[in-house]
């Protein structure tokens, strides 16, 4: 069975925000050319969810740290 890392735990672990990190997370992932694999892994109306050690987590760690000082 494949590991989930979930935005809660992403957020428990930068201590940020869940609502701000699914803002910055919708953003990432309409600009397909900058976040190729968060684009196509994003599904409307499900949970923000990605396979441990994928790509799109990685992009997805990155765009939420983005904004964290």
């Amino acid at each position: 069975m494949t590991d989930i890392v979930t935005l809660k735990a992403i957020c428990d672990e930068l201590k940020i925000d869940p609502r701000e990190a699914r803002e910055r997370l919708r953003a990432a992932a309409s600009d397909a050319k900058a976040n190729p694999e968060l684009a196509k892994a994003r599904k409307p109306r499900t949970p923000w969810q990605w396979v441990k050690g994928s790509k799109a987590l990685e992009e997805a760690r990155r765009a939420i740290k983005g904004g964290v000082q």
